[in-house]
């Protein structure tokens, strides 16, 4: 009786769904990003709300399994966000079962200051030092030829994103971390299913972070996961994603790990609860199964979606090529497939017009575009109106309350991508029609501000 009743319930949202949605969308603005969303999903969705469990369960066990084979790695974790999804990678560093090797305050971090503030929110949380490498134009990725001269006895990790979808060289990075000893995060909010030399983006590093918001390569509304290879930052992840108990029990099964009424932990009583002992100042950043519902759907579309989005970023190259004396469109480092999260053009210095004269014209054309998020974090009021101490590149301690001019120009190509790059979409719902209207309008852009035929 119940399995009928829900197929009958599944069977009125499946109607539901071709009645409201069925029908391809049509853009009268063309948005940088967004979501494709089926029927598969709304039934898992209805499917999840039927099982009446209201936290992680079946559907997050599924989503897990699925996400780790598909990376082709031993563990991946769920939580609610990628912003989570890094803080928990980084938190996981500071564990003090990593022994030596656990980061502490005052500890150096690589990283790079144009991007998403997530990325270096956890390594200023925890009271390290974030040193700011310049990029490469082109690329966008970290200039990895400038990271050695940033490297000091105190610098032990590395925390980057891969830019767009592109990924920054592993190669070299990777051979930095081995030489001085350095953990490596790559973040891969905005670069699921990229590969570097046949090798999954994120799968490189001891820790890898994903996204699942909207704009990303797979949704679940709000979500994002983290994956290892190492058993022990497996379970310190998990811990400090759940309330920072010691036990990996999931929530509603007890007994999993053996353990629960046989050790003596911290100075507890001995056979204290263990699902109720905790080994780390953790959180609570699981997902709901309605999301991870979600996604278990979403995954199983998901080669299709990279293959859209690398279609149409291809198509913008092909269809900007002519416009080179104006543009600099987007390089890829050889052995690089990227999972394009959007596609970066950055107007040139001696072009006849600025980057934000074409970002105003082709939205006014209904052409949607974005940042590349902060621009130079080292700008935004969350640095310059704080008491923040980095470095950049192999400077001396900078508190953010004396930066000059002449700090910035240490980062000479952050604030160039701050000042002339923006990028446009390549998400699945994109077909070859709307990519044509994007390049339309930046032809149309260039033909009136500089003035020539195209």
């Amino acid at each position: 009786m119940e399995q009928e009743l829900r197929n009958k319930v599944k069977a009125a949202a499946k109607e539901y769904y071709q009645a409201v949605y069925g029908s391809k969308r049509e853009f009268d603005y063309i948005p940088p990003s967004g979501k494709l969303l089926g029927e598969e999903e709304l039934l898992n969705m209805i499917d999840a709300s039927l099982d009446m469990w209201l936290t992680a369960g079946r559907f997050n066990r599924e989503f897990e399994q699925k996400f780790a084979k598909y990376m082709g790695v031993k563990y991946a974790l769920s939580t609610n966000s990628g912003s989570s999804a890094n803080l928990l990678a980084f938190s996981a560093l500071t564990s003090h079962k990593l022994g030596e090797r656990a980061l502490k305050k005052g500890d150096e971090v690589i990283s790079v200051a144009a991007g998403f503030p997530t990325t270096i929110n956890p390594i200023i949380q925890y009271g390290m030092i974030p040193v700011f490498v310049d990029l490469e134009i082109g690329t966008y990725n970290i200039d990895a030829d400038k990271i050695e001269e940033a490297i000091t006895p105190e610098t032990k990790a590395i925390f980057l994103a891969h830019t767009l979808g592109n990924s920054f060289d592993l190669d070299k990075i990777t051979a930095l971390a081995e030489k001085y000893n350095l953990w490596v995060i790559e973040d891969s909010c905005d670069a699921l299913g990229g590969e570097y030399k046949g090798r999954k983006i994120g799968t490189i590093g001891h820790i890898g972070t994903f996204s699942f918001y909207p704009a990303h390569h797979l949704t679940m509304g709000e979500g994002g996961a983290v994956i290892t290879n190492d058993p022990v930052l497996y379970k310190i992840i998990m811990s400090f994603r759940d309330w920072g108990r010691d036990c990996c029990c999931p929530p509603g099964r007890d007994g999993v790990c053996g353990k629960r009424f046989t050790q003596q932990l911290g100075n507890l009583p001995s056979g204290y609860d263990h699902k109720y002992t905790y080994s780390h100042i953790g959180f609570n950043l699981k997902i709901t199964d309605w999301q991870a519902a979600l996604g278990c759907s979403q995954i199983d579309k998901l080669d299709d979606f990279l293959k859209i989005r690398r279609q149409n970023a291809a198509l913008l190259t092909e269809k900007l090529a002519d416009l080179k004396d104006y543009l600099i469109l987007p390089e890829v480092r050889q052995g690089v497939k990227p999972s394009w999260f959007g596609y970066l053009i950055s107007v040139k210095e001696n072009a006849p017009f600025t980057k934000q004269e074409m970002v105003e014209y082709i939205e006014n054309k209904g052409i949607g575009t974005r940042q590349l998020f902060a621009g130079n974090i080292l700008r935004q009021p969350m640095i310059v109106d704080s008491d923040v101490n980095f470095r950049i590149g192999n400077s001396k301690l900078i508190n953010s309350k004396d930066l000059t001019e002449e700090h910035y120009k240490l980062l000479p190509k952050t604030d160039f991508i701050m000042n002339n790059t923006f990028w446009v979409g390549t998400f699945p719902a994109l077909r070859e029609k709307e990519i044509s209207r994007i390049s339309d309008a930046i032809h149309l852009c260039v033909k009136e501000k500089a003035g020539v035929l195209l």
